[in-house]
Order: structure tokens, then sequence, then C-alpha cells
């Protein structure tokens, strides 16, 4: 593949993954990073040809400086693709949430995503680029208690929609990305960010879902078990970036297959009573 490629969140996950995958391939890497010291040590594992960019989505700022470097060191060859990767996720019932942290969450995973696509779409353009939205099954067929985080994929999803359809016109195709559960530390984030802000729920407020919510840690403790390796969606990332004829959607991993067979077979009500099943969502008298 020639030409060099834009990847945001790319300190770890699948961000870090794509940023080593595609580096094996020959490709020029921007690998964009919130703090430096984690371009660093993405940089030791991979080739001299890989570029550190400091890049914060949410920072207006940080968006333009960092297309400037990339309209300075590219200015005929353009950008041959973009990664749209970098996102968080918050958990907890909706009722409970602070607006803030679902604000934070449509930040990260929504509105920089676009952000960044607006920045560097002049560099896109003059490469006839790619863009690869990480999506998630979540962005297909929401869960409870991951209401803000499947929300913001949804979002994206739609979004990507719309951009695939607007761009056609100069050739710059858009993929989604929709794994399902992944080995990375998001989920982690989102366990920890989930109790710290849970912590300063009131007590009765809480007990209302103590026992789903206890149900729905085992949940994600026995995915994370299952969840494929990063390199697994970066082989996917490769895939769209450089198929003669890339799809719209690459559902990757066998729990997102599944998920999304059960959403397009059975009826939401259906779908509803087996996950309240699941999740000991009982109705209360």
């Amino acid at each position: 593949m020639n030409g060099a490629i834009l990847i945001t969140g790319a300190s770890s996950g699948i961000g870090a993954a794509c940023a080593r995958y595609l580096d094996g391939m020959g490709v020029t890497v921007w690998a964009g990073v919130r703090r430096m010291e984690d371009g660093e040590a993405l940089a030791r594992s991979t080739s001299a040809r890989l570029r550190v960019l400091l890049l914060d989505v949410t920072d207006p700022d940080s968006i333009a400086a960092a297309s400037r470097t990339l309209t300075e060191a590219l200015p005929e060859a353009g950008l041959a693709g973009l990664v749209n990767n970098a996102g968080i996720s918050v958990a907890g019932p909706l009722e409970l949430l602070p607006l803030a942290e679902v604000r934070t969450q449509f930040e990260v995973n929504v509105i920089g995503a676009l952000a960044v696509t607006q920045a560097v779409l002049p560099l896109l353009r003059r490469a006839r680029g790619r863009i690869v939205n990480i999506s998630s099954i979540a962005g297909l067929a929401a869960t409870p208690f991951l209401g803000a985080y499947c929300g913001s994929k949804f979002a994206l999803e739609a979004m990507s929609d719309a951009l695939r359809l607007e761009l056609a016109p100069w050739g710059i195709a858009l993929t989604l990305v929709e794994p399902g559960a992944i080995q990375s530390q998001i989920w982690e984030r989102a366990t920890m960010s989930a109790t710290r802000t849970l912590g300063g729920v009131a007590p009765e407020s809480l007990a209302l879902y103590a026992h789903p919510l206890s149900r729905m840690q085992d949940v994600m403790a026995a995915a994370s078990a299952r969840a494929i390796p990063a390199e697994v969606v970066a082989r996917v990332v490769a895939r769209a970036l450089t198929a003669s004829s890339p799809r719209a959607r690459y559902l990757v991993g066998k729990d997102a297959r599944l998920r999304a067979a059960l959403k397009w077979l059975l009826p939401d009500r259906a779908q509803d009573r087996l996950l309240a099943w699941f999740l000991g969502l009982s109705r209360h008298a």
C-alpha cells in the first residue's frame, strides 16, 4: 500500500495494533496519541517509518496543529487513509450517569471523529484516500448499562453512512469496522470509570440496580475472557484500506456476528426479553 495513514487513539488497544500491523506492511503510519510518552513506547515496537503525532480529538487546537503538521509533511501526496479509532466507554445505568460523562462520551467517540475527518479531508481528497471508522457491535445492538457508549456508536454509524455517500463523488471510500469483545484496556477503564462515577450516587438509588449491575459485571468479565486480540481487528482495518472494493461494514468476531444475527432475526420485544432474562432485569411489582 502506498501513502501515509493517520490513526487516532494509537497509544493502546486497537489503535496501537493497527499502527504496528500497517507499519509491518511497509506503510508510513502517523500515530495520533495524547501523550508523547505513549507515542515513544509505540515507536520502540515499530520501524523508523512510524511518526508520532500529538493529537487530542476533543481539542480543536490540537487537531489544527496536527493537520498543519500533516499538510507540511504531505504537501503533494496527501493522506492515503484515516483510521478514526480514538474512543472511550462510559458505563452505568442511564438514570444515574452524570450528563457531563455522557457529553464526554459523545465528544470523543462522535464529535472527535468528525472533527479529525473535517481537518484532514483536503489531504484525503488529494490522494483519493480512505476512511475507516472503528465502531462496535454496540453500534448495531444496544446493551443495558452501556447506553451512553452504544448511543455514541449508533451516532457514529449514522454519521458514517451519510458521510460515505457525501464523499463518494471524490472517490473517498468510508468503511465501518464493528468488533465484538476485544482484548483492550477500554473495558477495564470503563469499569474503573463506572466505579468512580457510581461511587457518588446515593446508596438508595444504586440499590435499585444492584443485582443487574452485579450480573453485568459477570457478563463483561466472561466476555473479556473470550475476547479476541486487537491484531484481528488490525487485519480487517488493513483489508478495508487496501481492498479494491471495500465493504461498507465489517463485523469482527463470532460474538459480533451472533449479536448482529439476533438483531436482524428477532423482533425487538423478543430481544428485550432475552437480554432482561440474561441480565436479571426482572419486572418490579
